[in-house]
């Protein structure tokens, strides 16, 4: 997707727009007076082993509302809708649920009409936010003396070791499974504080890492950057803008070299290409050749799933 910023690496997109046969200049109904939408099924008689009726957030955006929708195979679907200065309807997946965006003109109807025709996505993307939410419950136990975390590809070992500076046991350039990361730390320290020493040491290793890479890779374009930064985005990997800027996203620490390597090439090959046509691809190809795997493991791994958010 194009940006005034230049090009980002998107990880995964949990949103849609539709327009359908929306237009934009209609008349916006009064919030007090909003028609009610058409068609509206009539709810069954209630069934013992039917799923509960879904709950409002704790806390809603200011000018939000909490509505719910009962679809065609009887599930009733909760969401949070808030009027936006926008053209379509968006539909987003959140950790609280499905929140839309839709222009102030648009009814009721029109969007749950949208709600519907769009309901194998939603389901579909509530699952993977159900699996990401329990997937990060069971890492909370990884921020412990013995708590195993990925590094470069492998998993290294926590300890923590009082006042003592940190300490990588092993060669953290070629982490081998097993090392272990001695943190300074008394062992009553909590699990935030374990992770945030740990996040620190990370993104350590990530700027050193990361500039090695960029200017091998650099060095095979005879091109030059503006410079180069860490990111913390949870929707893309790296970015390049126009004027020739690369961040990367500090999380990529975690992966093999090999996934690393990918998107240094995709965001270098950025300085030659700023789009993503069969000239961006070759180019990428030219500079890592086995790009495709790394493409489709980063695009199956959503940044929220990983243990550092």
């Amino acid at each position: 997707m194009q940006s005034t910023d230049g090009r980002q690496l998107d990880l995964f997109g949990p949103a849609e727009d539709l327009a359908g046969s929306l237009g934009a200049g209609r008349p916006a109904p009064h919030p007090a007076h909003e028609p009610p939408a058409r068609q509206r099924p009539v709810p069954g008689p209630h069934r013992p082993d039917a799923a509960p009726p879904p709950q409002p957030p704790s806390a809603l955006p200011p000018g939000a509302r909490w509505l719910t929708l009962e679809l065609e195979d009887g599930r009733v679907l909760g969401y949070v809708l808030r009027r936006a200065r926008r053209k379509t309807i968006g539909l987003h997946i959140r950790d609280a649920g499905l929140a839309i965006q839709a222009p102030a003109w648009a009814t009721r109807a029109q969007i749950e009409d949208a709600i519907r025709h769009k309901a194998a996505w939603i389901r579909d993307k509530l699952q993977d936010r159900d699996r990401r939410l329990e997937q990060l419950a069971l890492q909370a136990g990884q921020w412990r003396p013995g708590g195993r975390i990925p590094y470069l590809g492998v998993a290294i070992e926590l300890r923590l070791d009082g006042a003592r500076p940190v300490r990588y046991e092993g060669d953290p350039a070629a982490p081998a499974e097993g090392d272990r990361l001695f943190l300074p730390l008394p062992d009553t320290a909590d699990a935030g504080r374990v992770q945030e020493r740990a996040q620190a040491w990370l993104q350590a290793r990530a700027r050193v890492d990361f500039e090695v890479r960029l200017r091998l890779c650099l060095d095979r374009t005879g091109r030059s950057i503006a410079g180069w930064g860490l990111s913390s985005a949870q929707g893309r990997w790296g970015s390049c803008s126009s004027q020739g800027r690369i961040r990367l996203n500090w999380r990529l620490i975690h992966f093999a070299p090999t996934l690393i390597d990918y998107v240094v090439a995709h965001e270098i090959a950025h300085l030659k290409e700023m789009n993503h046509g069969p000239d961006f691809w070759r180019e990428v190809e030219r500079l890592c050749p086995d790009f495709r795997a790394a493409r489709d493991t980063l695009r199956r791994q959503p940044p929220d799933t990983l243990p550092l958010i």
